[in-house]
């Protein structure tokens, strides 16, 4: 997984490439979230686009950004959900815990 941050407007966008799938890039990508909110950036968007396969610990890592944001009032949006990883989220009944915007013009109308 390789991540790459830049600001937008009133939000930090993520792109992530690749498989979201645990491992050493998870904590990277925690702790790049985690100095994130420690900068007062917590209006987060996750783009999707490049991500060609989520596990359930892809999953464990946005359920912790989600919840992370929330606690520090902030807000998670995700973007270029895949119809497989938006099916992902349908049958482990997540699909309700994400806000998810078609692009990022639509997500950052959510902030």
């Amino acid at each position: 997984m390789e991540i790459a941050v830049s600001e937008q407007k009133n939000a930090v966008v993520i792109a992530l490439t690749g498989k979201i799938m645990g491992g050493p890039e998870a904590g990277q990508l925690n702790d790049r979230i985690n100095s994130l909110i420690d900068e007062k950036k917590t209006n987060i968007v996750i783009d999707l686009a490049g991500v060609e396969w989520m596990n359930s610990s892809g999953l464990g890592i946005l359920i912790g950004t989600v919840t992370t944001l929330t606690k520090n009032n902030g807000r998670l949006v995700l973007i270029h959900v895949s119809e497989r990883i938006a099916h992902l989220l349908k049958i482990t009944k997540l699909s309700s815990v994400f806000t998810i915007a078609e692009d990022l013009d639509n997500a950052l109308q959510k902030f």
